[in-house]
């Protein structure tokens, strides 16, 4: 099955700039980008695209000017009433919720206080919303199914902020490398000064992934960052290109970097109320939970809850353990996955209509599964052994398989 990838090559760093200009340089329309821009309530701003030199590299470099709405200061909460009440896509306005959940947990674990309570400073006017919006939206409509990158470059020397000086990667940088667990390289030719900004590290760290990729790279281009040092090119390269396989170095499948893994240990809740958290957890949308038998102090048997969420959800979910159960603590970590291609269609049965989940490794259907719920319906209602249903569909899914007679 062909499908395209992108590469981020963090030559000089990253930052939302940079990356817009980078996938206008692979063939990103910007006009197109605009008019889904469009679709976010929020205006004061606009596009400039000029082409520049980085070294010895032409590179795209694309402003965001604000006017004086734009440069209104906006909270955690204004960007997600934003994103919330867009006519965005939903799998971008999730994408763009992502993105921000690390820019507000990075902000928190380098200022102090709860995800989203922080004061914002640099991140604070509608040019964040745009370099968020357009990085996903970008990557759509180039029509990337895989995005990988280079580890992030340290840089050497230090930047200023609101803040005050501090080193070349700040702390809200930093803490996003430590939260998404994305890989750093030090040592050897650095950029100098801030190399990359929390958006960068956000959106790359939340979109990409970092194992190896091989393709046929087709385009390549350069977005350029707001300075010129001599003697660095300070760009971002994107390659796009043709990959034939989901499977390559790194595994199968595709790696998702947005998930959470909770955990907590507890040894006075009664079986009842962990039931009911289970289930309550389950209507919420997380994508499993699961308990473990656990040996707790005093030689107290206990069990640990185990629960796998999306970055959207994870603070949901927290606050529903905290409050449903007698924990005092719960324990968080980013996950990666590996996902085979799934989908479900419905076969004709001599029973009746019946869904079938489909398994797919590089387009090949390696394994089917009959809907539960849906068989077992059929089962009581007509009386036919439940195996006997489950393996119609099986069959009808594939009748060339029944191993019929010609």
């Amino acid at each position: 099955m062909v499908e395209t990838a992108a590469y981020i090559d963090m030559i000089g760093g990253a930052s939302g700039d940079m990356l817009l200009g980078a996938m206008v340089g692979t063939g990103l329309d910007l006009d197109e980008l605009r008019a889904e821009l469009d679709r976010l309530p929020d205006r004061g701003y606009r596009l400039v695209e000029s082409r520049v030199l980085r070294g010895g590299l032409e590179a795209v470099l694309v402003n965001v000017e604000l006017d004086p709405d734009g440069e209104r200061k906006r909270t955690w909460d204004d960007f997600c009433e934003s994103i919330n009440s867009s006519t965005l896509e939903e799998q971008d306005r999730r994408s763009i919720r992502q993105i921000f959940d690390v820019l507000a947990e990075a902000e928190a674990a380098a200022h102090g206080g709860d995800a989203g309570s922080t004061h914002l400073h640099e991140l604070g006017t509608v040019d964040t919303l745009v370099d968020v919006s357009a990085a996903v939206i970008g990557m759509r409509l180039l029509g990337i199914d895989h995005i990988h990158a280079s580890a992030f470059p340290v840089g050497t020397g230090s930047s200023s902020s609101s803040h005050g000086a501090m080193g070349a990667t700040s702390r809200a940088t930093a803490a996003i490398y430590k939260i998404s667990g994305a890989p750093v390289r030090a040592g050897g030719r650095q950029p100098v000064g801030e190399a990359v900004t929390p958006t960068g590290a956000a959106i790359v760290s939340t979109l990409a992934e970092f194992s190896p990729v091989e393709f046929r790279a087709e385009r390549i281009g350069y977005g350029a960052g707001q300075r010129d040092p001599e003697g660095f090119a300070n760009v971002v390269g994107l390659w796009t290109g043709e990959v034939r396989s989901r499977w390559g170095r790194g595994g199968p499948g595709r790696r998702r970097p947005e998930l959470m893994l909770l955990e907590t240990n507890i040894d006075d809740s009664t079986g009842e109320v962990l039931g009911y958290v289970h289930e309550l957890l389950t209507e919420l949308g997380v994508l499993d939970a699961w308990f473990t038998p656990i040996q707790m102090k005093k030689n107290r048997p206990g069990v640990m809850l185990s629960v796998l969420v999306g970055r959207e959800l994870v603070d949901r979910a927290a606050a529903l353990i905290l409050k449903e159960t007698s924990t005092l603590g719960i324990r968080r970590q980013p996950v990666r996955r590996y996902e085979a291609e799934r989908e479900v269609v419905e076969v004709d049965t001599e029973y009746g209509k019946v869904p079938v989940k489909l398994k797919r490794i590089d387009g090949v259907v390696v394994q089917v599964a009959p809907e539960y719920e849906a068989c077992r319906k059929i089962a009581r209602e007509t009386g036919v052994p439940l195996a006997d249903v489950m393996r119609s569909a099986s069959l009808a899914t594939f009748p060339e398989k029944s191993g019929g007679s010609g």
